[in-house]
């Protein structure tokens, strides 16, 4: 396993992170624990989860991870976690108050089963409270030992700015933004990186399989398999605007490249957002532990400049252009709000 510093912070991360958005949940708590198991055994440190993951059961995800931890030399890893998202149904259950804030760290420390956070992270930005009132209730939490660094995840690079800015002011390590970024969604790279890197925050990449599209699973014109997350009410929310034809016959396309480095499709495209000198770990999820297994082979693995220049040319199709999606008024779009060209 690879292990790189958080932006320009001290903090050493593995490259790859192992993450719990759609995998853990109450019921799933041994399968969980094998995952975990086998993410520490391929050298992962760097646990991603968030106060909202598992809903309607909030906190499920963290307590899941917590128990699966337990017993784990606790300064051997790096747990992540984040606050903003809705966690129940009071006025105050959402945002970046610094009552929701407060709150939701103690029920964070609380889930996980420990007395710090490595890295709390704003999972939106909040539009109904004021910037500095956010900022400065996460510095008293970085000042009380509960939090050691701060994140933002799926912010634009403007709010990203002034989050710096206060950061700094307020004398609190702001260290990352945890951003979606695949081969085929990369609308960070206009504005988002350049700013990040400036003011030195790492990107923490999120989906850099696109959800499951680039291991190749989802075939053109054919049904989804059965229990891949196309098929699941919240995976297909996600997963449905990569589904069209052009976009999967380019995925198909990518193949003889993965044959002839002796990777899978998925290794490729880990290994393809690994090779971008901004992105400090990409999270990988995994509903079983072989899967963490594969794309682990994915750090350390090197692609050079004609490799990374014939991915590309895939990806530009005679009729629909290019596949990959840049545009960064994108940042944080709702899900719903997909090119012309995958429909």
């Amino acid at each position: 396993m690879e292990y790189r510093k958080l932006g320009a912070s001290g903090l050493s991360v593995s490259a790859l992170t192992y993450g719990n958005w759609l995998t853990h949940s109450a019921d799933a708590a041994e399968n969980a624990r094998q995952c975990v198991a086998e993410a520490l055994d391929a050298g992962i440190t760097s646990f991603d989860t968030a106060d909202v993951y598992g809903r309607p059961d909030y906190g499920a995800a963290e307590r899941v991870l917590g128990q699966a931890l337990s017993g784990v030399r606790r300064a051997s890893i790096e747990i992540f976690t984040k606050v903003c998202l809705p966690t129940g149904t009071g006025p105050n259950d959402k945002g970046l108050s610094r009552k929701h804030i407060t709150d939701s760290c103690h029920a964070s420390l609380r889930n996980l089963g420990t007395d710090y956070i490595d890295l709390y992270q704003a999972h939106r930005f909040d539009e109904e409270t004021p910037l500095e009132e956010t900022m400065t209730a996460f510095a008293d939490l970085v000042r009380q030992g509960k939090v050691l660094y701060l994140g933002v995840s799926e912010w634009r690079a403007d709010q990203i700015e002034a989050a710096a800015a206060l950061a700094k002011e307020l004398r609190v390590p702001l260290i990352s933004n945890q951003a979606q970024y695949s081969l085929l969604w990369r609308v960070i790279e206009p504005e988002i990186v350049p700013t990040s890197s400036r003011l030195g925050l790492g990107q923490i990449a999120f989906s850099p399989l696109a959800q499951g599209t680039l291991t190749g699973k989802y075939r053109p014109e054919q049904q989804p398999p059965a229990e891949s997350r196309a098929t699941s009410s919240l995976g297909s929310t996600f997963v449905g605007r990569y589904l069209g034809g052009p976009v999967l016959s380019a995925v198909q396309r990518l193949r003889p490249i993965a044959d002839e480095l002796g990777l899978t499709l998925a290794q490729l495209a880990v290994a393809w957002v690994l090779q971008n000198p901004a992105v400090s770990s990409a999270i990988i999820g995994a509903s079983r532990p072989g899967q963490i297994r594969e794309n682990a082979v994915a750090a350390g693995h090197t692609l050079d400049a004609e490799t990374m220049a014939r991915i590309d040319a895939v990806l530009i199709d005679d009729m629909y252009g290019d596949l990959a999606e840049r545009d960064p008024a994108k940042v944080a779009a709702p899900f719903d709000v997909m090119p012309a060209w995958k429909s």
